[in-house]
This record gives C-alpha cells, sequence and structure tokens, in this order.
C-alpha cells in the first residue's frame, strides 16, 4: 500500500472504559469484527469490515480515565516535524512522537481552538485498509467554537486548500459556517462553527462519519442498543446521514452515501 498524503485522515480510534461493550455495540451498528488484543500496546483491538482494518479501541491508559471519544489521525511523512509546525502554529502537543513497535509513529496534538486530533507517520500500518465503504471510514468535519482559529491552524500543519461554500462569506448565520479542507483540490475534511445549538458541555472535536448500508436502520440499531440520537437522520446531496453518541458518550456519525438528495453546493477556494 503507498503511503498516505500528508494531511490525508488516515486511521481512527477510541479508548473506552469497557472495551468488550463498545465491541458488542459497535459490532451490531456498524457490522464490525475484532482481532485478538494487542497486550504489548496496551491491549490495543483492530476493528474489521470484510477482513479489512477500519479502525480500533482500546482501554484507556493510566490517568486518561475519562469521556470516551474517537480520535482522527492525519497522515505525516515526518512526525517530530509535524509536532513543531503544530507548536509554531499555537497549538499543543498532548504526546511527544512515539514509536509503535514497527508499525509507526504517532502523537497527540489539540489546535488552538481545543479540537484534539493525532498524527500517524506509517511504518508497517498504513491506516485504514477500507473507507467509504458500508462498515469503513469515510468523512470527518471538525466542530470548533473559534472557526477562525481552525481555519488557520490546519491549513498550516498540513498542506490544506481551503473551500467555502459560494454566497456564506457575507453572512452572519452560524448555520452554514462551513468550510472544507483539501488535498490537491479534493475535500478531505469539513469544519463547522458550534453554535448555540451545542450545549456548552460538549467540547470542540472532530466528528468521525462511518459508511453505512442504511441510515435509519444503524441508528435504529445504535439506539436499540443504548445510544444516543443526537441530531437526524437527514438527507443531504452527500448522503441521509445522523450524529450520535454510543453508551459510553463517544460521539460518532453514520451516513449512507448511496442516498443522495438534493443539489450539491457550490464551492470557491479561498486559498
Amino acid at each position: 500500500m503507498a503511503a498516505q498524503a500528508e494531511g490525508m485522515p488516515c486511521w481512527a480510534d477510541a479508548m473506552f472504559a469497557d472495551v468488550e461493550a463498545a465491541k458488542d455495540f459497535y459490532g451490531a451498528v456498524l457490522g464490525w469484527t475484532f482481532g485478538e488484543s494487542a497486550s504489548e500496546f496496551g491491549d490495543y483491538t483492530q476493528a474489521y469490515a470484510d477482513g479489512r482494518a477500519v479502525a480500533a479501541v482500546v482501554p484507556p491508559m493510566p490517568g486518561q480515565e475519562g469521556h470516551s471519544a474517537w480520535c482522527l489521525y492525519f497522515a505525516s511523512p515526518d512526525a517530530a516535524a509535524t509536532a513543531a509546525k503544530i507548536r509554531a502554529a499555537g497549538g499543543e502537543v498532548l504526546m511527544e512522537p512515539m514509536t509503535v513497535g514497527d508499525f509507526g509513529t504517532m502523537l497527540l496534538a489539540r489546535d488552538p481552538s481545543g479540537v484534539a486530533f493525532g498524527v500517524w507517520q506509517a511504518g508497517t500500518h498504513e491506516g485504514f485498509e477500507k473507507r467509504g465503504a458500508a462498515g469503513a471510514y469515510c468523512w470527518a468535519e471538525v466542530f470548533t467554537r473559534d472557526p477562525d482559529k481552525a481555519d488557520a491552524f490546519f491549513p498550516a500543519v498540513f498542506p490544506f486548500g481551503v473551500q467555502r461554500i459560494a454566497g456564506d462569506a457575507d453572512t452572519d448565520d452560524e448555520e452554514i459556517d462551513f468550510k472544507l479542507f483539501t488535498l490537491g483540490g479534493d475535500p478531505v475534511l469539513g469544519r463547522m462553527a458550534m453554535g448555540e445549538e451545542f450545549p456548552p458541555e460538549v467540547p470542540p472535536h472532530i466528528q468521525v462519519f462511518f459508511a453505512v448500508g442504511d441510515c435509519d436502520v444503524a441508528v435504529a440499531k445504535a439506539t436499540e442498543r443504548g445510544g444516543e440520537l443526537k441530531f437526524g437522520p437527514m438527507d443531504s446531496p452527500f448522503g441521509r446521514f445522523a450524529a450520535l453518541t454510543d453508551p459510553q458518550g463517544a460521539a460518532f456519525a453514520v451516513i449512507d452515501l448511496g442516498a443522495t438528495t438534493g443539489k450539491m453546493p457550490e464551492l470557491t477556494d479561498e486559498r
């Protein structure tokens, strides 16, 4: 597998106090199966869709117990160099670059607006073995209360271009304060401003979207198993989607990419 482009979302994992419960939940909702836990790497357990690696779950490390959350990783050819860019752009490195066997090197960071994310310098583990299909990662959006900081930070750290929805430059409507970060002209990450519809206790975060064959069926499976529907299901030109939290509080979204409705928005380049 060829190395992924710098800045490309390449992996996702989450810490859960009850890993077995998380496996049961996501196995039912997304059809995941799970490999053996790697005890030498903190019982890190990979999830698979159709036999291909799509994510991982892991118990919290000592001192990191708390709210469960999905973490999205961005590809980097040099994690140490990316850490330097993060600091130079006003971000915080939460965990210094750490080599994980021969799999690669990871770091954890936070942007100036409070959005946590990871960076992955691939070794033998390149990241997602499947994306954009049922059970796999397909999209992500940065949710932030300080969009100006996020808009300056991410393109300074990664080689992102920036696009906005045509016509929203002169409006104060937070509902459409949405931008896209691109690589080679292709959108790879969204950025949404958090308005008053988000309770104060909801932190800035990256919402990870997993593709499903039927959004409504996935929502039903999630809520039947203790998940909570936060938004949707809603039709869009990109697919029918819904935002949820799992029983341990980790936010995620599901989308049926085949159920598209409406006209795709027009985008204009900012840089």
